[in-house]
């Protein structure tokens, strides 16, 4: 009953004093000119008040696209062994789920930033009027006033917004955050928050900040480090400077009392934080991988699918947040990269400093800044690169630390503003001549096509151009083995003689004849193709490519990818231009019976969720995923890749350049006892020396030149300055290369042949004698050649006539028959034998 009166009793007080308010209002009005004059200004007041809200608000970002927000991640790159060696990144950013901030963590960014957070509805009125005095009583003096911001308003700022310093944008941040706390729960903005909130070192996120200031993760943190994050959000980029160590530390410690104040810590733990020092650790750079160009392909190429920022798309290289599996393969890599350097400085030799790498203008500004903006460094022993910030007898080097150092015994030649490499001598240091000549290094697996390594130059630090895949050189002797396999298509065998004779066609009226030679003169008589190719014989290919037809040669070149040609008889030499991928490619199709495999550094790519979104085996295997078993023959991927040449040609070719290993060209690499094939190759000058071949599981090719091609020595051949950086890369991965034998496909009949004639012979056994006369040879069916040869059988019937002849002359000399009375004539015997040679 009592309940009921006070209800009643409350309708009545609704109804009644407003109508009493609204009485005393009509009665004062016409008397009162004050307030007359605040109702209008209240009235005034609040249609601007209005006016303003729906103004500010009615343009503002939509709230619930936060729902949805993926945070702008790296790229994280792995290995062949799935190991991760890189991450493309801008920013230092790792996602986290809220369960995994450790609760010390965020209590110490609560106590600094927002101890209301888990009460307050976005705003915290308090926190704001205090801003709002702050902000007036600064007015003017160009000082900036306390934000006064909670967590959400931060949020609003940092995803959607923006960090104009203006109340316009204070007042849409607190829209935003009322709007905020209705889409998303605390958690889920606490969660945006500690991944999104910038904290300096290039570092967004509470885990990505453990990592640039105490190269720990969040979990690992100690109690005065997870203070230490907190106060960064006030000034990211002054806390972490030596300089402003104090005003750190007085910041941590307030950080710490406002813990023990919120009842998070004990008073004791503060005090035990307290006494410890900030202990942060050096900037660094990030942890990679020394595969510079290996990886600045797989970026080149993710680029070129996914896009570069966010703005491309939810999968971009720098946003996206992709995960890359590739084909590098660091051993190898390790290797190709000490092997083309080893052979790039054999080649410079003592020459010492060669000149400047680059060079700065000291009216640009400071050179250390400069140096350091370039890029330009380098990763060899003891090596560093630096600038001459003075020259003359007392020149003087500094790097990018700010540092100076004197020169020993420096060139007169040293410019201000010329950058250098050095290596430490003493008190001071000493220059070291980077190789001016240069190269590549390339290596793949032929049943595949990954490509497991590559060595685009000296250092990719000195400059991002990849002579593997994108310099473009005469390839020489190395495109033989494509001219060869065209005559064999074309019916010829290893066995087939061919002159080593000169060889001259009429160009025209206005180049009029041109005629070719070998590689330091020489030739003469007919030899079989096998020992043209190991001997890189020019006349044999130039003959075997007119016998063949050079329209069916360019073809042959176009099928397997080494590049498109005119029908010109200077291409079968290796006049045109191609690259080291390319090479390496053609020749892994030769160890592949033939079946080329596009050469490929992405295996697969997956987004942030693991979803496989680009794969490059884009093969089907139909009953692969099956429940259960059907009974049915177990599902198979078909063969990957193309097939560009007949499985055998490829056998045949791989064989004979197995002696071009043995015993022709590359006969440095015999000892290193495996089954290797390979052909070196020598273009004109010499501008360009390669070698490209391998075993059944690993095909590497490599040339060495200078970038603006030049003579390089009359004394410089593949063999001499390709083959031992072959030969190098092999030792220091030998426990990679199996001594397997390469396998014959199908169709293939081994014959022993005489080596030097090509003539088949049916006693002896070949041996592992490199100039053994028996050698086993790869024929296809029918083509191996006879015991004899007609000009040997007419040979030697016609001795056997003429011993006949002989005899029968003895005979009659001494009266003697043939034991039946009658003499044995030649031309009976001639008759008998059936034959008209």
């Amino acid at each position: 009953m009592s309940e009921q009166l006070s209800l009643d009793y409350i309708r009545y007080r609704i109804s009644r004093d407003p109508q009493r308010l609204y009485a005393w209002f009509q009665d004062n009005w016409a008397h009162s000119r004050r307030l007359r004059v605040a109702s209008y200004a209240a009235g005034i007041g609040l249609v601007l008040l209005v006016l303003a809200w729906a103004t500010l608000a009615r343009n503002l970002p939509d709230a619930e696209s936060l729902v949805d927000y993926e945070t702008p991640l790296p790229t994280v790159v792995r290995g062949i062994d799935g190991e991760i060696v890189h991450s493309y990144a801008r920013e230092r950013r790792v996602q986290l789920q809220y369960v995994d901030f450790p609760q010390q963590l965020i209590e110490a960014f609560l106590s600094a930033e927002d101890k209301t957070f888990f009460t307050h509805g976005g705003v915290d009125i308090t926190g704001t009027l205090g801003a709002v005095v702050d902000y007036a009583l600064k007015v003017g003096s160009g000082e900036r006033a306390v934000g006064g911001s909670t967590i959400t308003q931060q949020v609003a700022k940092n995803l959607l917004l923006g960090d104009e310093y203006s109340v316009t944008r204070k007042l849409k941040e607190m829209i935003l955050a009322t709007r905020i706390e209705s889409v998303l729960t605390k958690d889920e903005i606490l969660e945006l928050y500690l991944n999104e909130i910038p904290l300096g070192r290039r570092s967004f996120g509470v885990q990505a900040a453990a990592r640039a200031y105490f190269d720990k993760d969040v979990d690992d943190l100690d109690l005065h480090e997870a203070a230490f994050l907190a106060i960064l959000p006030k000034a990211p980029e002054r806390y972490g400077r030596t300089k402003f160590e104090r005003l750190a530390i007085e910041r941590r410690n307030f950080v710490l009392d406002q813990m023990v104040a919120n009842d998070f810590i004990t008073a004791q733990a503060a005090d035990q934080a307290k006494a410890e020092p900030l202990g942060l650790v050096q900037q660094r750079r990030e942890r990679s991988a020394d595969a510079g160009y290996f990886l600045e392909e797989v970026r080149r190429q993710l680029i070129d699918k996914f896009g570069e920022t966010a703005e491309a798309g939810p999968n971009s290289v720098y946003s996206g947040g992709l995960w890359v599996r590739t084909s590098l393969d660091m051993e190898l890599q390790n290797a190709a990269r000490d092997s083309l350097r080893a052979g790039l400085l054999r080649y410079h030799g003592n020459r010492g400093f060669t000149g400047p790498i680059a060079t700065l203008n000291p009216e640009n500004g400071d050179l250390h800044s400069q140096l350091a903006s370039s890029n330009l460094s380098i990763s060899y022993e003891n090596w560093r690169i630096g600038v001459i910030v003075s020259a003359g007898s007392s020149a003087m080097i500094g790097f990018t630390d700010g540092k100076d150092y004197s020169l020993v015994d420096p060139p007169a030649t040293l410019k201000v503003g010329d950058v250098v490499a050095s290596v430490p001598s003493g008190n001071g240091y000493v220059l070291r001549g980077v190789p001016e000549v240069s190269g590549a290094f390339l290596a793949e697996a032929p049943q595949t096509g990954r490509i497991l390594a590559m060595q685009g130059g000296f250092d990719s630090r000195l400059g991002a151009f990849n002579r593997a895949t994108q310099a473009l050189r005469q390839p020489g002797s190395t495109i033989k083995p494509f001219v060869y396999a065209a005559g064999l298509d074309q019916g010829m065998t290893p066995a087939t003689q061919v002159p080593d004779q000169t060889f001259c066609v009429y160009q025209g009226a206005n180049l009029g004849e041109k005629c070719f030679r070998n590689f330091g003169g020489g030739g003469g008589g007919v030899h079989t193709m096998r020992w043209g190719l190991e001997q890189s014989r020019n006349l044999m290919t130039v003959h075997i490519a007119d016998m063949t037809g050079m329209p069916n040669v360019i073809q042959t070149f176009e099928r397997v990818g080494i590049g498109s040609y005119e029908p010109y008889y200077a291409f079968a030499l290796g006049a045109g231009d191609t690259t080291v991928a390319r090479m390496v490619n053609a020749y892994a199709a030769l160890a592949n019976w033939g079946r080329q495999n596009e050469g490929t550094v992405i295996d697969y790519v997956q987004d942030r969720r693991g979803k496989v979104i680009y794969r490059a085996d884009k093969r089907d295997c139909n009953g692969c995923n099956m429940d259960q078993w059907d009974g049915k023959p177990m599902p198979r991927f078909e063969p990957s890749g193309k097939q560009v040449l007949d499985p055998r040609t490829a056998f045949q070719v791989v064989h004979m350049l197995q002696g071009v290993v043995t015993r022709g060209t590359a006969v440095r690499l015999r000892d290193l006892n495996l089954p290797l094939f390979g052909k070196t190759g020598t273009t004109s000058g010499p501008t360009n020396a390669w070698f490209v071949g391998g075993s059944p599981d690993i095909i590497a090719g490599m040339y060495v030149g200078f970038d603006q091609p030049r003579n390089l020595g009359g004394w410089v051949q593949g063999g001499n300055t390709a083959g031992p950086i072959m030969k190098q890369f092999v030792q220091e991965t030998r426990k990679r290369w199996v001594a397997e034998d390469f396998v014959a496909p199908p169709g293939v009949r081994m014959v022993k042949i005489d080596r030097v004639s090509g003539k088949r012979v049916f006693e002896g056994t070949p041996t592992e004698d490199p100039k053994a006369a028996i050698i086993w040879e790869a024929f296809k069916p029918d083509t191996e050649p006879p015991r004899a040869t007609r000009s040997d059988a007419i040979a030697a019937k016609r001795n056997e006539i003429l011993e006949l002849i002989r005899r029968a002359r003895e005979g009659d000399e001494l009266g003697q028959g043939n034991g039946d009375g009658q003499s044995q004539r030649p031309g009976d015997f001639v008759e008998e034998q059936g034959g008209v040679y």
